[in-house]
């Protein structure tokens, strides 16, 4: 009796430094049962990216690398569901690593609940101080404001899970990713899931160990992209008016004045001393979270007042 295929899907673009280690982690999944299959959709790259997908497809025969011209990730996710043989389709970003037993739990999961999609929690880990700054601002209240899939939670239904374990069918009959979107694209395609009748299930035990931007201008692009297509969203109508969305975008505003602002920085260096942290990786708090709320709330504001409703991809 054949065994049933599970499909890790993973769009890359310029991840020569993450490449591998995320593949390495796919492979130290154990499976007993299921035969894998590892997909790479592989965009066009400044760097080495190609070159290593290629290494690695001729070292590991249950990989295989696919072109994505168009380069977007949501573009790359769909070209690889298409070439996917498995009714299970498991994303995979290059910046993660999977959990042990992150993909039997997950199917379990799956196969128990009924659930079109369950992930669990985006566990973010640096490596230099001010990437561990990044990570604590990840999962900290005063960073992204408490999502469960940064924090942790009860399992149960939930409106969004970070990366996903989907049931393919149920992804194809809504449409899977919209390639318009180049942030936000997971959310929004929940949403769809969730307005088709199905559920999307978080669990904490499913834990993905996640390498944010390790320098402030990636950081700073990162999320003002997040935070315009969160904007957009938005004002669509698309997402839900979750109250901390429109944090940042007020402080950006409370800032035009320079009272708020220095009550602001005080704040934030109070959370930076008082955080448990590292002696090296305070004093890069009172860098990234200004990045991450202004950045994000700027880019807020532009996708309320301008992004069109369809989204090219850029």
């Amino acid at each position: 009796m054949k065994s049933e295929v599970i499909s890790f899907l993973m769009p890359v673009k310029n991840e020569q430094r993450h490449l591998a280690r995320a593949v390495q982690s796919i492979l130290n999944q154990p499976l007993p049962g299921y035969e894998k299959q590892i997909i790479l959709a592989v965009a066009p790259s400044k760097d080495k990216t190609k070159q290593i997908a290629k290494k690695l497809e001729k070292e590991i025969s249950e990989l295989t690398v696919i072109e994505n011209p168009k380069g977007g990730t949501s573009a790359g996710l769909n070209q690889a569901i298409a070439n996917a043989d498995g009714e299970i389709v498991i994303r995979v970003d290059a910046h993660s690593e999977l959990s042990e037993n992150y993909a039997m739990t997950g199917i379990e999961i799956l196969k128990s609940t009924g659930a079109a999609n369950v992930g669990g929690v985006m566990l973010a880990k640096g490596t230099t101080p001010f990437q561990k700054a990044v990570a604590w601002g990840y999962q900290s209240r005063f960073g992204l404001g408490g999502g469960v899939f940064h924090t942790g939670g009860k399992a149960g239904p939930a409106d969004s899970v970070y990366l996903g374990i989907f049931d393919k069918q149920k992804l194809i009959e809504v449409g899977g990713f919209d390639e318009s979107f180049i942030r936000g694209q997971d959310w929004e395609l929940n949403l769809r899931l969730r307005r088709a009748g199905h559920v999307v299930w978080f669990d904490p035990r499913l834990e993905v160990t996640y390498h944010p931007r390790g320098k402030a201008i990636a950081l700073a692009k990162q999320f003002y992209q997040t935070g315009r297509w969160r904007g957009g969203l938005t004002r669509q109508g698309l997402a839900d008016a979750n109250l901390r969305y429109f944090a940042p975008p007020l402080l950006v505003f409370a800032s035009v004045f320079a009272f708020p602002f220095l009550i602001y920085m005080l704040a934030v260096l109070l959370i930076a001393i008082f955080s448990n942290n590292q002696p090296a990786t305070k004093p890069r708090i009172l860098l990234v979270l200004p990045i991450m709320h202004y950045t994000w709330g700027v880019g807020f504001i532009i996708g309320m007042l301008f992004i069109p409703q369809k989204h090219p991809v850029g």
